[in-house]
C-alpha cells in the first residue's frame, strides 16, 4: 500500500482513512534524530471544502531515539494527535522573509491531488521530539574521561574538576601553618 492519499477518491465532505505501514515505508536518514521502529498506524478523518482538505485525527507508531547523556539508542511509544490544513501547492506563496504565525504550522500543501501521508508523519514525528531525549530520568550518562556508560559500570576516574585559576590559593589554604620559618614579621 502506497503512502499517498489521493484526494480523487475522497467522495463527499468527510472521508475516513485508516491505513498501516511498515517502518521500511520510512525511509532512515543519516540526519534524523529518530528511527521508526514499530509500525506505522494512520486513523485520520478527511473532510473536504473545495480545493482545501483537512486531516485530523492520531498517528500512531514507536520510535528508537538516542539518548543524550549514554547515547544509547532507546524507544518510546508516539501517538500524535494532527490536525492540519492542505491547500494546492498553487495557493502556495511563500513570501521571502516573513514571521512564521501559529496558523502556518498546521498548514500544509498538496501536489497532482494527492497527500503524501508518509512525510506528513515524519514532519510530526519530528515536532514532537523532545529537545534532550533521555532513556531515564535518572540516566547517569557517560564518564567524560574514559567514556565509560555510568548507567553499567563505575570507573575510577577523577571527574571533579578543578579551577587552575584557584591553584595558588588552594596551596596556601593547604599549606602548614606551623611553618612560619621562611616568614618573618617585620622589625623582628
Amino acid at each position: 500500500m502506497t503512502p499517498l492519499l489521493d484526494l480523487r477518491e475522497v467522495r463527499g465532505l468527510e472521508h475516513q482513512v485508516d491505513r498501516s505501514y511498515q517502518p521500511a515505508a520510512f525511509p532512515v536518514d543519516r540526519n534524523s534524530d529518530y528511527t521508526v521502529a514499530d509500525t506505522v498506524s494512520l486513523i485520520l478523518r478527511v473532510r473536504k471544502d473545495g480545493e482545501k482538505y483537512r486531516l485530523s485525527g492520531r498517528v500512531r507508531t514507536v520510535l528508537t531515539l538516542q539518548c543524550g547523556r549514554c547515547l544509547e539508542p532507546f524507544d518510546v511509544q508516539s501517538e500524535i494527535m494532527v490536525d492540519l490544513l492542505y491547500l494546492p501547492e498553487s495557493a502556495n506563496h511563500g513570501e521571502a522573509e516573513s514571521e512564521i504565525q501559529e496558523d502556518d504550522l498546521s498548514t500544509a500543501f498538496y501536489r497532482d491531488e494527492k497527500i503524501d501521508l508518509c512525510l506528513m508523519a515524519q514532519e510530526q514525528f519530528q515536532l514532537t521530539l523532545p529537545m534532550k531525549p533521555l532513556c531515564r530520568d535518572e540516566c547517569r550518562g557517560l564518564c567524560p574521561i574514559c567514556g565509560c556508560n555510568l548507567n553499567q559500570q563505575s570507573c575510577p576516574c577523577d571527574t571533579h574538576w578543578h579551577d587552575p585559576r584557584l591553584a595558588g590559593l588552594k596551596n596556601f589554604l593547604n599549606s602548614d601553618p606551623r611553618d612560619t620559618g621562611s616568614r618573618r614579621a617585620p622589625g623582628g
